[in-house]
């Protein structure tokens, strides 16, 4: 049995060792005395030599498996306290027998020299060390008969007691660690052994000039071979050097020749099928620093390696669109940013955000969603082509990369023909989706130098873009950073007002046409901003669907609703506006029953507005929605009728009690050539066939109110009878009756455009000087002239070949307005279009008519 640390046994094997020594004192003794001692002396000198001598079978006995400790005593008792004891009496018993013609002091010296070989031999194990020292001087200690080194002698013997006593615990605990050592050590090697049988990884070894001392026999076995075999072979046998070269061989040769460490090296092994591993290793020294070779391991990298690039494709590439994905769009504008030449760094980058896509993926599902974003990946493609790169950064936000110096007249046509061919129908799951999209423009290097900056400000176009009221694109500019500033604390401010109670909600009266009398109020969403005054709901309602506030506002402002038309009479509704998001809600017609309980009012004088973008959604959750709505007593208005999902057939099922008229249709009906009265008309009549009202929004003027009149609507809502009203302000108007009196212009006029421009006036034949205020496509306002009599016939000089027929209708003041003898038009930059007054024989009857 190997010693587990210096000191478990208590005999040394080099015991036997020291009988030579007896031997050789004893003689030595004799040849100084010419004279043989006592035969005692003789026998006991010989008897513990001899024991001594047989030291190494009392060693051997010790050290045997499973041996009790009073076994081990017993065996150093006799190999070692007993020799030494015979061997101390021996010399005791000479010196007596010589005193007076014998040396003490040789006897002496052989007794120290003896005990100093002793301590030599069994160095290291105090025990039996103390024992043999206290036999080998006891007896002339004893026989001596001085009390003084008796007393010594007495006291070496105890402290050796308590030394022995104090090492025997330290054995034990160096056993006890000695033991957990071991475990750990072979708990180690069953771990490798383990971890190198399961093939989870391998280790090798070399010496000094790189060949293989040691190699797992798992990895020899995948490589077709014995270990046999490669032990004694260089380790760069076991790669494929022409395949790895590229990864990893050319760095294992330079670091083997080096002898410095490395780590996770990627290397095709030596085998007849495609396998890596992932090599690391380090070099080896002695305590010299002697360079003794290398030591490493190994691991499997195969299914990692096919992992990685499988990764490595999908991670270019969105899984949905197929496109190109954020990352590999980082990539190419990283690319043309960083090149060489400065002239090839230009490039122009597109940010898109699909509109109205979140109502779609909230009210139809993520499935029509995923199948919509295909469909405007591939128009997308389709309309970019080669010009650029296309890719989807996530949701429905897409981003195209233009590269070159490109012109902004063509970066705004390609924006426009993006937005036009994104906004046809789709065909989802049999229904038909419109959409919209809006588009940030950023170029490189005018709107930045880094990708970082390129993409914030293509991104700040794109909410300028969305701000302008979506559908359109924008160039970065530099004030968008303020604008986006600005954006992010109206967020924080709509978030306070909502919960300090900063929102409130105006009502506008709706009308009857047959009495002339208020039906109800639509309520209407206002902020009066604490620094900013009053804001427009188009302003701060988008920050509100973008920042997902919407629900919780829709829930106030019907609970508010409710609560104000509890103090107007029992005949007065009030409609609000649902939301596609909040009409999703399966929870509506809880909140909806909740507000009409808590406020006391009659479930039939709540009127829910809806668009008709609700029925993009599921078909039978639509269905199940309008029943539970339908089951509450509630009415339905649909809300923008005909500018949203344009499709006839919800309305066969769809329980509404109103068809709201947009003021799209409204404004501008009256003027000549438009179609708009045609499209009311068939929207009344569609009504009264399916037994609907029919309320017409924005009627401003009494032509509009006359035209909607005649056609057959039986309600108006607009400033024609009244703006929108205060909570305060509507309780009064209703407490005064509920009968309104329309007032506002006679007709509607076309948008005017300021002007500071002199031009000269043509009177019966006679220049006058003026100056033009403003003009719109039928006419203008000039200054410079008193009491221009009303009717009469000029002609406006804007160039020497551009005369434009006019009449004047009214003067006052020194303004006079005229009237066009036909429609002027406009460029974008709001020049008049030259060519437009060339001889016309209609246009001159029209003058010369007077």
């Amino acid at each position: 049995m190997a010693e587990p640390y210096l000191g478990y046994f208590l005999m040394s094997e080099g015991w036997p060792m020291t009988a030579p020594a007896l031997a050789i004192a004893c003689l030595l003794l004799v040849l100084d005395e010419f004279a043989l001692p006592n035969p005692v002396v003789l026998v006991l000198a010989a008897i513990s030599a001899v024991l001594v001598a047989a030291g190494g079978r009392f060693a051997a006995f010790e050290r045997s498996p499973q041996r009790p400790q009073s076994a081990r005593i017993a065996a150093m008792l006799t190999g070692v306290a007993l020799p030494m004891a015979m061997f101390g009496a021996a010399m005791a018993l000479w010196r007596y027998s010589t005193v007076g013609h014998g040396n003490v002091a040789a006897i002496l010296g052989a007794v120290l020299v003896i005990s100093i070989l002793v301590a030599v031999t069994l160095s290291g194990r105090l025990f039996a060390l103390i024992v043999a020292q206290a036999c080998l001087w006891g007896a002339l200690a004893i026989t001596s008969g001085m009390p003084v080194i008796m007393g010594i002698y007495g006291l070496g013997c105890a402290m050796g007691v308590v030394l022995a006593v104090r090492q025997a615990k330290l054995d034990r605990a160096a056993q006890a660690s000695q033991r957990e050592t071991l475990r750990a050590q072979h708990r180690a090697e069953e771990i490798l052994t383990e971890f190198e049988q399961t093939g989870q990884g391998w280790f090798w070894e070399t010496d000094r000039k790189g060949l293989m001392t040691y190699v797992s026999p798992t990895t020899a076995a995948q490589l077709g071979k014995d270990q046999a075999q490669l032990l004694g072979q260089s380790l760069t046998d076991l790669f494929e050097v022409e395949q790895g070269k590229a990864e990893g061989e050319r760095s294992l040769l330079f670091h083997l020749t080096a002898r410095s460490s490395f780590a996770d090296l990627p290397l095709r092994a030596a085998s007849a099928d495609e396998r890596w591993w992932s090599v690391s290793g380090r070099p080896i020294y002695d305590g010299f620093n002697n360079f003794l070779g290398f030591r490493g391991s190994g691991s499997d990298l195969t299914e990692k390696r096919r992992s990685e690039q499988q990764a490595t494709r999908l991670a270019h590439f969105d899984s949905l669109t197929g496109l190109a994905n954020r990352f590999q769009m980082g990539q190419t504008l990283d690319t043309l940013l960083a090149a060489p030449r400065v002239d090839q760094r230009h490039c122009a980058v597109f940010l898109l955000d699909l509109d109205r896509f979140k109502a779609v993926n909230d009210t139809m599902g993520h499935p029509a969603g995923d199948a919509l974003l295909k469909q405007v990946a591939q128009r997308l493609s389709h309309t970019v082509g080669d010009a650029g790169r296309v890719g989807r950064l996530g949701g429905d936000e897409f981003q195209v990369i233009l590269p070159g110096r490109i012109a902004p007249e063509r970066l705004a046509h390609l924006a426009h023909r993006i937005i036009e061919n994104l906004s046809q129908p789709y065909a989802i799951e049999g229904a038909r989706v419109v959409i919209g999209a809006s588009v940030g423009i950023a170029m490189a290097p005018d709107h930045g130098l880094s990708s970082e900056d390129i993409i914030r400000n293509a991104d700040l176009a794109l909410y300028a873009a969305k701000d302008n009221g979506r559908g359109c694109y924008h160039f970065y500019a530099e004030d968008l950073h303020a604008e986006a500033k600005e954006r992010r604390q109206l967020e924080q401010d709509l978030r306070e007002a909502l919960v300090t109670g900063g929102l409130e909600l105006h009502y506008q009266p709706q009308v009857a046409l047959g009495t002339q009398t208020i039906s109800g109020f639509e309520a209407l969403l206002r902020w009066n901003h604490p620094t900013q005054g009053r804001l427009s709901p188009a302003k701060f309602v988008a920050v509100a669907e973008e920042a997902g506030l919407i629900t919780q506002i829709g829930e106030w402002a019907l609970r508010t609703a409710c609560h104000d038309m509890a103090q107007w009479g029992e005949d007065v509704r009030v409609a609000v506006n649902v939301s596609p998001l909040q009409f999703a809600n399966p929870a509506l017609p809880a909140i909806v029953t909740s507000a009409l309980a808590e406020a006391g009012v009659a479930s039939h004088r709540l009127e829910l507005e809806i668009t008709e973008s609700v029925f993009l959604g599921d078909g039978d959750a639509t269905d199940a929605m309008f029943a539970s709505l339908k089951g509450i007593g509630v009415r339905l208005a649909l809300d923008d009728f005909g500018t949203g999902y344009s499709s006839l057939g919800y309305l066969k099922k769809a329980p509404f009690d109103k068809i709201k008229i947009d003021q799209g249709f409204v404004r501008g009906a009256t003027m000549a050539g438009s179609r708009n009265g045609a499209i009311i008309a068939s929207i009344v009549s569609l009504a009264n066939a399916l037994d609907m009202e029919t309320t017409a929004e924005g009627v401003e003027t009494m032509d509009e109110l006359d035209l909607v009149h005649r056609l057959g609507c039986s309600h108006v809502q607009g400033y024609i009878f009244a703006k929108p009203l205060t909570a305060a302000d509507a309780l009064e108007l209703v407490g005064k009756g509920l009968s309104m009196t329309p007032s506002g212009p006679r007709s509607a006029r076309a948008p005017r455009r300021t002007m500071l421009r002199k031009v000269t006036l043509l009177a019966s034949g006679h220049p006058y000087p003026v100056t033009i205020r403003n003009i719109s496509e039928g006419g203008a306002m000039f200054e410079g002239l008193l009491d221009v009599p009303v009717g009469l016939d000029v002609e406006i000089a804007f160039a020497e070949d551009m005369l434009v027929p006019a009449r004047v209708t009214w003067s006052k003041e020194g303004r006079t307005g005229i009237q066009f003898a036909r429609q002027i038009r406009f460029d974008p930059s709001g020049a008049i279009l030259r060519g437009e007054w060339a001889y016309d024989p209609a246009v001159d009857a029209w003058a010369k008519a007077g």
